[in-house]
């Protein structure tokens, strides 16, 4: 007599990262591709072998996949973990190196500048990519950024305004290369480039801003 197996349902939810990503990365190609006015709902279900059910039980609209996608990239741009605490100058430069590396080596990455060159793109059409971006994307950075400023600041280690000083260490760090990278006049920095960028620009930041007597 055969034994009849018995199949286990698959758990509630099991298949959802998978058909989650699946949307992401569809929505992310079209919206890169054709833009983000041009780009309908069907068109990254199909392109995500995806229902529109599942899509809408996962993003309430079009406008929700976009900010996902961007906040995916920018859970790459907070302060690095595990900084050293801030006792003196030399583990300051530590620290800034440290995050001018982490904030190079993933700004420079190209699915990042496709997500500035969409903003651009639909700068006119859809305005409110450029206002994610920046609400979500860029003031990720700049608040981890004034954070390690305000730290170092009150540890009497700099002194000065914390914008103005997040502002002239972002300029030593990047100079016009992002600009480059979205002309696609500039090749992606490599690992050691990024390391001499960001070695560069903490050494060049601390001697603008010597420690307060």
């Amino acid at each position: 007599m055969a034994v009849k197996k018995t199949v286990k349902p698959a758990p509630v939810g099991a298949s959802e990262p998978s058909v989650r990503g699946r949307i992401l990365a569809a929505a992310f190609s079209a919206f890169t591709e054709r833009g983000f006015a041009e780009t309908s709902t069907l068109e990254i279900a199909t392109r995500a072998r995806a229902s529109k059910r599942e899509l809408y039980a996962l993003f309430g609209s079009k406008q929700d996949m976009l900010i996902a996608c961007i906040s995916e990239r920018a859970k790459r741009l907070t302060m690095p973990a595990h900084l050293p605490e801030l006792h003196d100058r030399e583990t300051l430069q530590q620290a800034l190196t440290a995050f001018g590396a982490q904030l190079l080596r993933e700004t420079s990455d190209p699915t990042v500048v496709a997500v500035f060159r969409l903003a651009i793109a639909e700068a006119v059409r859809a305005p409110e990519v450029g206002k994610m971006l920046n609400e979500i994307g860029i003031e990720t950075s700049r608040s981890a950024l004034r954070e390690l400023m305000r730290r170092a600041r009150a540890a009497r280690l700099i002194d000065g305004e914390v914008a103005d000083m997040s502002d002239q260490f972002a300029g030593l760090l990047w100079g016009n290369r992002m600009l480059g990278q979205l002309l696609g006049t500039t090749e992606r920095p490599g690992p050691r480039e990024i390391a001499r960028r960001a070695e560069a620009a903490s050494e060049a930041f601390l001697r603008a801003y010597p420690q307060p007597i």
